[in-house]
């Protein structure tokens, strides 16, 4: 095979890769609000059955960048997380009227360890997220305190590892620059080969 057509098959090769690699980037993460939908939908089959604990959503919540989910609830509070790039953002709200609950005792575990937790003058709390990240399931227990009861509210968060827009551009930049390193080979192949024959 000569050098040439070696040439342009490791640029069709490229360009294969490169159209498969952006079409799995362009796939959107799954819809938080979907599955907090399900997670609410079993909840409730699992309150009805046992009304003493908590319900708890069926599977794990998969938490996207500055999107709100529920990752907890009960028959009284509400608990939406939203990731942030270093804090979970945590919302507790009353079922019964949608009003943020707002408490000085409030207490996060992940995995059994306990998280610090700062109250915002907004109304919401905020958690550190690294203990979070990665792509197993993590136990996330609040315990609120709020009406003279204290509430223990429990479910499983999953927050992915790095899903950050400069990394998608930092890889797309990546792609461009092999592409052009591809070009200038291949354009320098051309005009050797012309050359010596």
């Amino acid at each position: 095979m000569s050098p040439l057509a070696r040439i342009w098959q490791v640029g069709a090769c490229t360009v294969f890769v490169f159209v498969a690699t952006a079409g799995r980037a362009a796939d959107p993460p799954p819809a938080p609000a979907a599955q907090a939908v399900q997670g609410i939908q079993a909840g409730q089959g699992a309150q009805a059955a046992r009304p003493s604990q908590p319900a708890q959503p069926a599977g794990p919540v998969r938490l996207a960048p500055n999107a709100a989910a529920q990752i907890a609830h009960s028959a009284l509070l509400s608990i939406d997380g939203t990731p942030n790039a270093d804090t979970l953002r945590l919302t507790i709200r009353r079922v019964s009227d949608k009003s943020l609950v707002s408490s000085d005792d409030v207490t996060v575990t992940v995995d059994g360890r306990n998280e610090s937790v700062t109250h915002e003058k907004a109304g919401g709390y905020e958690v550190p997220i690294n203990d979070l990240r990665g792509d197993a399931a993590r136990d996330v227990e609040i315990i609120v305190a709020h009406d003279g009861i204290r509430e223990i509210l429990s479910g499983k968060v999953a927050v992915a590892e790095t899903s950050s827009t400069d990394g998608l551009l930092r890889d797309h930049k990546q792609v461009a620059w092999w592409i052009l390193n591809i070009v200038i080979v291949l354009v320098a192949a051309i005009a050797l080969s012309r050359r010596k024959g």
